[in-house]
């Protein structure tokens, strides 16, 4: 670029420069032939008006011969200007001529100036001449003899003199012109190396914006119109830098908050193309591979809802919302909403998936409690109305039934009684209203105290119960009548669920920070479906078994409450047929430590002891 523009600019520079010199040399010349040709025709002129004052004399004009002395004489004395003299009759026939032999000449009669000479009384022309080879300015007038009969006396002067002045002069013209030529093209070539530089780096300054590069072009002090688009050029600069610089931090932070959002979003052009789509839409969909820009939306999404709801958008509805499930074994729910897009011409449409999944959870949780609840009431209410109303029919006098009567009422009574306890258990939980007196507890004692009321249990159902608790166990920090909830609960379950003849083992170990319990029985087992849910309220593996032995179907709900209020765990490990491993941990106390206020409602130590995954 640099050498092309400095090419044009010589060749601009050396061609106005010719085109001048020529059209100097051209008006030049013209102007001064039109001089020469002026001053010709002026001495000319001059001749004419002297031979009017000094015409030839009356011997001269008596004999019209080219022989007579008197005329030769005075053509002689008119030619000392050297200007060529003839002397011509009306007819044409040249007398004589002061050059050349008027006998050799022809006759001039249709020469122009002698035409005009004879019509007008003078004449000029300027021609080549045929007997002389050479340009000639003509002037003729017409001259009265005593005879009666007019003579025209024509003068000439060649052009030899003018276009050797031309000659000269253009010689000078072209001379000179070649050393401005010469100067002007050392000019150029300074001017234009400058000029192209300076464009150069304007060139080069632009180059490195493209790149991204905004650093201020320095100025160069000239002053002139680059150095103006240069300043321009840097405020532009300057702020393109900006809004380069908001833009990426908007779309950092839109990319940022788009990456870290749980709800999946993608963008769908108007061919149903995927323009954008951030991590969670593609965890959503179960995609190991974010998708690419470009792909078709039917090779990437598997759900016709939601691909209905896409096609309605586009189709002119401004928005659309779906529900979406995924999975078969483990179903997910998620509410879609698209909308519709548009950017300038383009338009498109917005996908935004949200997870509802644990709402809906919640929402089957509901219906199950209070359906399990309704349940739960209404067959002990129903057998304590029945047998009420049979006692009031006239059982009271039946001496062998009535007292059974009254023990079934009373059994169902207090049925209820521990429902409603353990439901207000867990509504002070929810509430955040359980209080906690956390100290020092030891594990040993706490074990001894919740074996008593086992024990008598086990014996009678033929069970052994084996506990393991080493002697060097540190302090916990409990609510020890809160836990003994928590253990007593496990220990009933194990012994419910355990066949005559079996073994229960309670145990307790020092795992890092904490001390973890497990209550292990050679029961009936939990099947592998049934163990995440077995912690819901009202939920019960065997229903039928469950109300058989009382349960309310609350115990483990609680149990997982009271142990995660004391910033614990509880988790379950079974087999079928095999037995079931129920595990709690309880933080150490520590010694000078405070209590805050737990998540659920109950204080706990002053340090996180959040869950973790199982490690069985």
């Amino acid at each position: 670029m640099r050498r092309n523009l400095f090419a044009k600019l010589a060749f601009t520079f050396l061609a106005l420069l010719l085109s001048v010199l020529i059209a100097v040399d051209f008006f030049a010349e013209r102007a001064m032939r039109r001089d020469y040709e002026r001053t010709g025709f002026a001495e000319l002129a001059s001749l004419g008006r002297i031979a009017r004052l000094h015409p030839p004399s009356a011997a001269a004009l008596s004999t019209l011969d080219s022989a007579n002395p008197s005329l030769l004489e005075w053509v002689a004395q008119m030619s000392i200007t050297g200007a060529r003299v003839t002397i011509i009759n009306t007819s044409g026939k040249v007398l004589t001529d002061s050059q050349v032999d008027s006998r050799t000449l022809g006759n001039h009669a249709d020469r122009p100036e002698i035409r005009e000479a004879l019509a007008h009384g003078e004449g000029q022309s300027l021609r080549r001449s045929t007997t002389m080879q050479r340009d000639l300015l003509y002037y003729a007038i017409r001259q009265d003899t005593p005879s009666g009969e007019p003579l025209i006396l024509r003068f000439a002067l060649p052009l030899q003199t003018s276009d050797a002045a031309l000659a000269y002069f253009r010689r000078s013209l072209w001379l000179w012109s070649l050393l401005i030529l010469v100067m002007a093209g050392a000019a150029t070539l300074l001017v234009s190396r400058a000029f192209s530089d300076r464009v150069e780096r304007l060139k080069e300054f632009s180059r490195r914006v493209a790149e991204g590069d905004f650093r201020p072009l320095p100025g160069d002090g000239s002053g002139d119109a680059l150095e103006a688009l240069g300043t321009s050029l840097n405020q532009t600069a300057a702020r393109l830098d900006g809004t380069i610089r908001t833009l990426t931090e908007e779309r950092n932070l839109s990319s940022a908050i788009l990456g870290s959002m749980v709800e999946g979003v993608a963008v769908v052009n108007g061919a149903e193309r995927l323009v954008f789509a951030n991590p969670g839409f593609a965890g959503i969909l179960g995609i190991d591979v974010p998708p690419q820009s470009g792909s078709a939306l039917v090779e990437i999404v598997r759900q016709s809802e939601l691909i209905e709801a896409v096609r309605a958008v586009l189709g002119g509805e401004p928005r659309v919302e779906a529900e979406v499930v995924t999975g078969t074994l483990r179903q997910h729910f998620f509410a879609a909403t698209v909308a519709s897009v548009s950017a300038g011409k383009t338009s498109g449409a917005i996908i935004v998936l949200h997870d509802i999944t644990d709402l809906r959870k919640l929402e089957r949780v509901r219906r199950d409690f209070v359906a399990n609840v309704s349940h739960e009431f209404k067959t002990p209410l129903t057998a304590i109305q029945g047998f009420a109303e049979t006692l009031l029919a006239g059982a009271l006098e039946d001496a062998q039934n009535r007292g059974r009567f009254l023990e079934i009422i009373v059994e169902h009574s207090r049925r209820l009684a521990r429902l409603t306890d353990d439901l207000l258990k867990l509504s002070k939980m929810d509430a955040d209203r359980l209080e906690l007196e956390i100290s020092d507890t030891s594990v040993s004692q706490f074990v001894s105290t919740c074996l008593e009321t086992a024990q008598r249990r086990a014996i009678e159902k033929q069970l052994e119960i084996i506990v393991e608790v080493p002697e060097n166990l540190p302090d916990i920090a409990a609510d020890r009548r809160r836990l003994a909830e928590v253990l007593q609960n496990l220990l009933d379950n194990a012994i419910q669920y355990t066949l005559p003849g079996g073994q229960i083992t309670l145990s307790a170990a020092r795992e890092g920070r904490e001390v973890v319990f497990t209550v292990s029985d050679t029961g009936i087992g939990i099947p592998k479906a049934d163990q995440p849910r077995i912690f819901e309220r009202f939920y019960r593996v065997d229903v039928a078994r469950s109300r058989e032995v009382g349960g309310t179907g609350l115990g483990l709900a609680i149990a997982k409450h009271l142990v995660e209020v004391h910033g614990g765990r509880l988790w379950v490990e079974s087999e079928i047929g095999q037995g079931s491993q129920f595990h709690f941990s309880i933080p150490e106390y520590e010694e000078g430590s405070t209590l805050s206020r737990s998540p659920l409602g109950g204080p706990a130590m002053g340090r996180s002891n959040g869950p973790r995954p199982l490690a069985h």
